[in-house]
């Protein structure tokens, strides 16, 4: 009888790129995917890092993982497994380790149950899983991009991911072409730092020309990119996405972390909040629909109160459809977990509410101005009340009545907001 395993994964799209490919690699080799909750052989948990809270997180569903079947060989990997392997050492129920670079290896090192170490900061090519068509949603994650080279002061992405290793754009193609094969409509493109992809490249080949070639490939319909820096964002970019990428999805996450130039500086971000500005009113010339979020982290350290204000004023003029908020928490190995003028958790919570409380009011005057509008929606998941859900190729959550929805694109004129979600009836 075949070996059940299950999986777990936290943190970013990366991860859960990555968890399919390990995924369909345990299928090929006979075994059969169980729910994480259910008894299985083996757990493999995808952990992630970026907070304080992203490493607890990951305990516990180390530890949860046991208590489904005590016999089981439990796994993890992934950027805390990569970071913190002396922590996780100590967790009585967890057998094997494996860091990022063994991924690809995984099936045969769990068959094995070796513990093998790695350097990740050795790894000077992308470690290619191959044709991953494995997926449980109406999208797919298509990993470009491995590692980051900028390190940002508040970071330890770097030291779990390792340096800029970028993907043959033949795989990437290939990868795409089977996946709309499969009846995919929309790929998303990914990466550690997807801006960086192709700068370990000689022939300069770079994200836009990779761009440009999957659009080429019949029967996709949407391309949607993942997190980018601003950076990235140059007249010659947006132009070429504009002129030569017509599936290109009109939601573009652009990671800003702070709206002070000084705050910026100690976080050794590459930008200014001007050169920010430039960026957004581009992709705003450009595409007239175009849904902009951002992530900011609130309380880094020496953050002063006209420091946040300044942040608050800017984001207020610039208003993204979405902010995610986060409190910043020291990453033991960061430069700022060692900087003077830790900001207080009181502080840090009372400037996190109001950007919260700003971004609400963003983002629902963003959603409600498509009242009375139509749009098209790639439909899919039936949700309660037989409404079918789906996203707009600017990221907005739309819901509608009808039957066999799921993967299918449908024009929906939108009648009502409800909880950061439009409603709509069919055309």
């Amino acid at each position: 009888m075949a070996k059940k395993v299950a999986f777990y994964t936290l943190g970013c799209k990366v991860n859960q790129y990555e968890t399919n490919a390990i995924a369909q690699k345990f299928l090929e080799n006979g075994y059969k995917k169980v729910e994480f909750d259910e008894p299985a052989d083996i757990y493999i948990i995808n952990t992630c890092t970026v907070t304080n809270m992203a490493d607890k997180k990951s305990r516990q569903i180390i530890r949860q993982a046991k208590a489904h079947n005590k016999n089981a060989i439990v796994v993890a990997t992934g950027c805390y497994a990569e970071v913190s392997r002396t922590e996780l050492e100590k967790i009585e129920e967890l057998d094997l380790i494996v860091g990022n670079k063994d991924k690809s290896n995984i099936v045969e090192i769990v068959e094995k149950q070796l513990n093998q170490e790695s350097d990740i900061n050795e790894e000077k090519e992308f470690q290619d899983f191959g044709t991953v068509t494995y997926t449980e949603k109406t999208r797919a994650v298509i990993k470009v991009q491995d590692g980051c080279n900028n390190f940002c002061s508040y970071c330890i992405i770097p030291y779990a991911k390792g340096r800029v290793r970028s993907r043959k754009p033949e795989s990437v193609i290939k990868e795409v072409q089977e996946i709309v094969k499969s009846g995919i409509k929309e790929v998303v493109i990914t990466g550690i730092h997807v801006a960086s992809y192709g700068k370990d490249f000689e022939d300069g080949t770079g994200l836009i020309d990779l761009l440009e070639e999957i659009n080429k490939i019949d029967g996709l319909k949407r391309i949607r990119l993942g997190s980018l820096e601003p950076n990235l964002i140059t007249e010659d970019f947006v132009q070429r996405l504009k002129n030569n990428v017509d599936k290109i999805c009109d939601h573009f996450h652009l990671s800003l972390q702070s709206g002070c130039d000084e705050t910026l500086k100690r976080m050794n971000r590459k930008y200014t909040t001007k050169e920010f500005e430039k960026g957004v009113n581009l992709l705003r010339n450009a595409f007239p629909n175009v849904a902009l979020t951002t992530d900011i982290i609130v309380g880094f350290p020496g953050e002063t109160e006209e420091e946040f204000e300044k942040t608050y004023n800017y984001l207020n003029r610039i208003k993204f459809s979405k902010m995610h908020i986060f409190k910043y928490s020291p990453r033991k190995g960061t430069v700022a977990a060692k900087m003077e003028n830790q900001v207080s958790p009181e502080k840090k919570e009372e400037r996190s509410n109001r950007l919260i409380e700003l971004s609400d009011k963003n983002e629902k005057e963003f959603l409600t101005r498509y009242i009375g509008k139509t749009i098209e929606v790639l439909f899919e998941t039936i949700t309660d009340n037989e409404y079918t859900e789906g996203h707009t190729s600017n990221y907005i959550i739309v819901k509608a009545k009808g039957e066999n929805l799921e993967n299918t694109i449908q024009r929906v004129y939108i009648k009502k907001y409800s909880n950061l979600t439009l409603i709509g009836d069919l055309i």
